[in-house]
């Protein structure tokens, strides 16, 4: 028996501690699907000569795939019990291979492609089953985009963002995605600094031929339009309430448009003239309870009606959502690596886990799915209980989309 320590309820004297075994650490077969594709990856010469010094007995794949453990498993929630995790047979049997020191496990982060994890999340997400085609959308796959922070550590120094000024943290890593929004998939991904500009990294990753809904911040830039209508892209995004308008050209508004919500639209040109105007846009007015919603396109109206621009701006909130469900049901918000490569590990490998689950279970569990899960992976609950209870919770979630 290889004993390590986990917490039990404080008593009058302080926290008790008492030993670990492999019973609580559990199994998840899908470990072995997930090293399967991996090792597709990351058995390429394109790991650089490090992985190949026959000093270093940790691979890639046993080290991705032990850190993946270390999130998904409620036991292990600091490095230094994912090595002592490392040490029971059946770990290293189905894991990681072999014991794994805390100072290896730390030294490895460093030494990882973090684009080769990216290019193993994408082929994932890109299994996620396909939602019917909406031929009101056309041609496009729309792709919303927005950007989310992750507290940082102080020590954290290359993630420097608030400096101190009240309210914000000082130390702070973003995740920039684009989120299929009619599939509920990421598409593109990148972790950076969460000092660094969200609108410099999506001009960085515009992908020709896309096409994008965004909030104020991307709309703030009339630059960007044009670069984007040179790299043949669509897209909605919501300008400030500000914005100096100059109108062009009048566009007529169905009566079907004006049910659902429309009140104007016309071509625009935005900003103060000169060099400082936009391009030619399309400007849709939307009234809401508290303002008015401002959403430009370079779609015409025959492209892409009102109506649906204000459907799909609707549908960014989906992107809002996978962040929510990132943090708050996955957990993402403890640092096992601090380095910059490390915490970009760490972020695709908990997308990866999301994926994971969402192929596993059928769509993305919420809290007590993933409660269930855990269950599972602890052993207190059997695969047959497992696939009742997910049966379960579908028939509720059709039942409530019925009602």
């Amino acid at each position: 028996m290889v004993w390590l320590t986990k917490r039990v309820p404080a008593t009058a004297t302080g926290v008790k501690s008492e030993p670990i075994s492999e019973k609580d650490l559990g199994h998840w077969k899908m470990m072995q699907v997930f090293r399967e594709r991996l090792a597709l990856v990351f058995g390429e010469p394109a790991l650089g000569s490090s992985w190949a010094d026959p000093k270093r007995q940790l691979n890639a794949v046993d080290y991705l795939s032990l850190f993946l453990f270390g999130l998904l498993n409620p036991v292990t929630q600091t490095l230094r019990g994912i090595s002592a995790a490392s040490l029971l047979p059946r770990v290293q049997q189905e894991v990681c291979s072999r014991a794994v020191p805390r100072a290896t496990f730390s030294e490895a982060q460093h030494v990882l492609d973090a684009e080769l994890l990216e290019k193993v999340l994408l082929e994932l997400s890109e299994q996620i089953p396909r939602a019917s085609d909406d031929g009101r959308l056309g041609q496009w796959q729309w792709l919303a985009r927005d950007g989310s922070l992750f507290r940082a550590l102080p020590r954290m120094a290359w993630a420097v963002y608030g400096a101190g000024k009240p309210g914000y943290p000082n130390r702070a890593v973003r995740l920039h995605l684009s989120l299929h929004v009619v599939e509920d998939r990421p598409v593109q991904l990148a972790v950076q600094p969460g000092a660094l500009c969200e609108r410099e990294v999506w001009e960085d990753q515009l992908e020709k031929g896309a096409a994008y809904i965004g909030d104020r911040l991307y709309g703030q830039s009339f630059r960007l339009f044009a670069k984007l209508k040179l790299k043949g892209c669509a897209y909605i995004l919501r300008l400030r309430e500000q914005t100096r308008v100059s109108v062009e050209e009048e566009l007529a508004v169905s009566l079907e448009e004006r049910a659902a919500g429309v009140e104007r639209q016309a071509w625009v040109r935005l900003g103060s003239g000169g060099r400082f105007q936009s391009v030619r846009v399309r400007l849709v007015w939307i009234p809401t309870r508290e303002k008015t919603l401002l959403l430009v396109t370079n779609l015409t109206p025959e492209e892409l009606p009102a109506e649906w621009v204000s459907v799909l701006y609707r549908k960014r909130w989906k992107v809002e959502l996978f962040f929510r469900w990132v943090k708050c049901i996955l957990g993402c918000g403890h640092w096992l690596a601090e380095s910059r490569n490390g915490a970009t590990l760490q972020i695709y490998l908990a997308l990866m886990a999301a994926l994971l689950l969402q192929l596993y279970i059928g769509r993305r569990p919420n809290k007590r799915m993933m409660e269930l899960v855990r269950f599972y992976l602890l052993g207190w609950a059997s695969p047959d209980d497992l696939q009742a209870g997910l049966k379960r919770y579908r028939r509720e979630l059709e039942k409530r989309k019925r009602n």
